[in-house]
């Protein structure tokens, strides 16, 4: 019986690699010879960007590999850079074509590795490399955490001002992995998208006292769109001082302080009275003011009206932008401890609102009780974080089933009225 040897037919050099600007510098060599007489099939690989020595790919433009001819089918391919991170990709049903779906990285060494098999099902291998350039863009995502480095009260949350709007919920997604917060002693915690370029993080819980927290970002170098990448971000390092909790009971007409979990002090006070009730629900200390002039025509009360007021006030704490204060009212203390005669600020007397004054500090927390107020809206009038649950919160992350959140219709607004 006489025997025909099979020719063995390697497909692994009739491929198309595509990846603007990639200089392939393996193609001629195999790792692992498969066939008898293996030969330069140089010739036959061409590309849809410059091949010339020292060149790279543009990272922005997706890889691909494609088999030329109708002689063989691609098996496998695998892209891997010099640290290790693979590229995914997908494969055609027919073997004719892998292309990558997952983002190059800039500046980056990869190998690609293609098992490839002929019409007789011999097996072929080839070994390709390139290195990939700085995107071509000047579109950068950076990213400016907040507060500034300090020690805050357990409430603080920690913010995230983007640069570039994101709504896309994939893009939110890559932005948000790459936003590490970490708090030693550890707590669990997310983020929330307010918008589309701000980010709260908060834990589930109030921070622990003493506790050190540092935020900090990887976008830098990662592609987060079309010709968007990620840039840079100046890390955050803040601690945290006492639990400082003081819970206003607007029924009660009192403010009882609390401090790592014992009561130090209760205040009469007085609350938003009927029309000018105080917001109801948990806040966050913004700042403090030893001196604040108070006009009611900043929120909106006509002047030479019954309810209007040109006031100066002293030690007074901000907890919303809008206005609202704990602060000395020495007019009114005769109703503190027994009515609500307030145009929405928390009063006391001169020397309870000093000694206040001089016992909390920015991220501390004021919570008001039984008020016929509204509740402290979460944001943009300053941090309503924790009138959310936990699980609420968790839905306003990129990365949970729950729809991305809008921005609040008060977001951003800043302003500098004040209420008695």
């Amino acid at each position: 019986m006489s025997h025909t040897p099979q020719t063995r037919t390697v497909v692994g050099c009739t491929l198309l690699v595509i990846a603007l600007g990639v200089g392939v510098t393996g193609c001629g060599g195999d790792d692992h010879p498969l066939a008898a007489e293996p030969y330069d099939a140089a010739d036959q690989v061409s590309f849809n960007g410059p091949t010339g020595a020292g060149q790279k790919a543009d990272p922005d433009k997706p890889l691909e590999v494609v088999a030329e001819g109708s002689d063989g089918r691609i098996t496998d391919v695998t892209a891997v850079d010099a640290t290790g991170r693979y590229v995914a990709g997908e494969l055609s049903a027919d073997g004719s074509r892998w292309h990558s779906t997952s983002p190059l990285a800039a500046d980056a060494r990869y190998t690609v590795r293609v098992s490839t098999e002929n019409e007789d099902g011999a097996p072929g291998r080839k070994v390709l490399t390139f290195v990939t350039g700085r995107p071509v863009t000047t579109k950068r995502l950076n990213v400016t955490f907040g507060p500034k480095a300090g020690t805050y009260g357990v409430g603080q949350p920690v913010t995230a001002e983007l640069s570039e709007p994101i709504k896309d919920r994939a893009q939110r997604a890559v932005v948000e992995r790459a936003l590490k917060v970490d708090s030693t002693p550890a707590t669990e915690g997310a983020w929330h998208w307010v918008d589309d370029k701000k980010l709260h993080y908060r834990p589930k819980e109030y921070w622990p006292a003493h506790a050190t927290v540092q935020a900090h970002s990887n976008l830098s170098g990662i592609k987060i769109g079309d010709r968007f990448w990620g840039g840079t971000a100046k890390p955050l390092k803040i601690s945290t001082g006492d639990q400082v909790i003081a819970v206003t009971d607007a029924a009660a007409h009192t403010m009882k302080f609390y401090k790592n979990g014992e009561e130090i002090k209760t205040i009469p006070v007085t609350t938003g009275k009927p029309g000018f009730e105080t917001r109801n629900g948990v806040k966050v200390v913004l700042g403090k003011e030893r001196y604040v002039r108070m006009r009611s025509s900043t929120v909106g009360i006509a002047e030479g009206s019954s309810e209007s007021y040109d006031l100066p006030v002293y030690f007074a704490t901000r907890v919303t932008w809008s206005g609202e204060y704990v602060h000395a009212a020495p007019w009114s203390v005769g109703s503190q401890g027994s009515a609500n005669v307030s145009h929405g600020c928390t009063g006391m007397s001169t020397d309870n609102a000093q000694w206040f004054f001089d016992n909390v500090r920015e991220g501390d927390i004021v919570q008001v009780v039984n008020s016929g107020g509204a509740t402290m809206d979460p944001f943009g009038n300053g941090f309503g974080d924790w009138n959310l649950d936990w699980t609420k919160w968790r839905e306003g992350s990129a990365l949970t089933a729950g729809a991305p959140q809008g921005p609040s219709p008060a977001d951003g607004a800043r302003l500098r009225p004040q209420s008695f």
